[in-house]
């Protein structure tokens, strides 16, 4: 669908690496109390890596996941919802028509809060020559089309051995040099044109000051169930758990 200016609304939620899988299902409970209105927003935005294997145009990731695609798009009727795609779900517009998708390639997306601009990205906007060789690769559909035949013929073994692979990995590590990290990785953008620039992939849930800019990495949710919602002050960590308590 086509993308008007963003705008961000007091109350919206910013969600990121839920890791919906067998490994981490919390994100459907999620997604089935906004419906019941037990969690209230206007504005719902999903910054990627909701799920661990949705691909657009791979028939399976999408069946796997159905009960939680089906949701988002029922939201998508009733409030605003935006999703960042991550390295974990992409190609993903057709998936969600009602939803305002945002690929890699159009990350940071520009926001404006009143008088403030905010960027927005999942957090995989730059790398390695290699991993940005790999991203690009890896959304082509003719790609998809040939993994997608070769996973078929052979019984699923490219899923069966990336779930094998995403089984084993820590999703919560942290990383005790990210404020260093961070200022490289993001060397190439104009912090100081923006009052806050939300990430995140990583995964720290930390916030520091970069360029006069805020820089605010998002608590992953499939690491103890956290979340943030805008208010007229900024960003507030909400807890999933506490909530439904």
């Amino acid at each position: 669908m086509s993308h008007k200016p963003l705008k961000l609304l007091e109350g919206a939620i910013f969600l990121s690496d839920a890791h919906y899988s067998f490994k981490h299902s919390e994100f459907l409970d999620f997604l089935k109390a906004i419906r019941a209105q037990e969690i209230q927003t206007p504005q719902l935005i999903l910054m990627g890596d909701m799920f661990d294997l949705l691909f657009g145009g791979i028939a399976k990731t999408i069946e796997r996941n159905q009960e939680a695609v089906d949701l988002i798009n029922t939201l998508s009727d009733n409030i605003e919802l935006v999703y960042l795609e991550g390295n974990h779900d992409f190609n993903l517009a057709s998936i969600f028509p009602g939803v305002q998708v945002f690929s890699i390639k159009q990350q940071p997306v520009d926001c404006r809060y009143k008088e403030q601009s905010v960027a927005l990205a999942h957090g995989d906007l730059d790398g390695p020559l290699d991993y940005r060789l790999y991203t690009a690769v890896i959304r082509n559909p003719l790609v998809l089309r040939l993994l997608r035949f070769i996973n078929t013929i052979g019984k699923q073994f490219i899923l069966n051995a990336l779930d094998a692979k995403l089984a084993r990995k820590d999703d919560c590590q942290k990383m005790h040099t990210f404020e260093t990290f961070i200022t490289k990785h993001l060397a190439k953008q104009k912090l100081e044109e923006y009052a806050l620039f939300i990430e995140g992939h990583h995964h720290q849930d930390l916030s520091f000051e970069i360029q006069g800019c805020k820089y605010v990495n998002l608590p992953a949710f499939a690491c103890g169930l956290g979340y943030m919602r805008f208010v007229v002050d900024g960003l507030e960590r909400v807890s999933f758990a506490r909530e439904q308590e």
